[in-house]
């Protein structure tokens, strides 16, 4: 193992680590964007080093974009698995030891997706490069289904509030 491939390894543990503990604490759902974005940045990075060791064919694009649809498809699920809630009008969110089972079957899935390309030739390594994006893919999805469903619990609220005032 190279000392950079230790190092890749070593910040996607960190990453994955930092995102579990996350999901697991009670936090209000923000419309911020910033860890999505940081991870998206590091993502684009790693992936942009990758690509220039020559790996520039159609079918590094298409494996990226299926494992792109991946990080779409376990963010969809994994988001049904959270908790949302109102708290004194503050939308509220905690993950379930689901979730978190879950983000660790996704990272399972990506990585497994990695393996079936490894005998690709152009795509090998692919997965490793493009995890990070992966990462910031499945947590803005994740993230933006968990905002649609706070301001429909929201939503609900306020017409529940201003149906009891109408029928007092």
């Amino acid at each position: 193992m190279t000392t950079t491939t230790a190092v890749d390894l070593l910040l996607n543990v960190a990453i994955l680590a930092y995102i579990l503990f996350r999901q697991l604490q009670v936090r209000p759902v923000r419309a911020s964007m910033r860890l999505p974005l940081i991870l998206a940045i590091i993502g684009v990075i790693e992936l942009s080093q990758f690509l220039q060791h020559g790996h520039h064919n159609n079918a590094i694009y298409a494996a990226l974009a299926g494992s792109l649809v991946l990080a779409a498809a376990t963010a969809a699920i994994r988001a049904a698995t959270v908790h949302v809630w109102l708290d004194g009008g503050q939308a509220l969110r905690q993950g379930t030891w689901l979730t978190a089972m879950l983000w660790i079957v996704s990272l399972g899935l990506h990585l497994g997706y990695d393996y079936l390309l490894e005998r690709k030739g152009s795509q090998a390594g692919l997965g490793s490069a493009s995890l990070v994006l992966y990462f910031a893919v499945t947590y803005t999805i994740q993230r933006f289904i968990l905002q649609a469903r706070a301001r429909r619990i929201a939503a609900g609220s306020q017409q529940d509030t201003r149906s009891g005032a109408m029928s007092s």
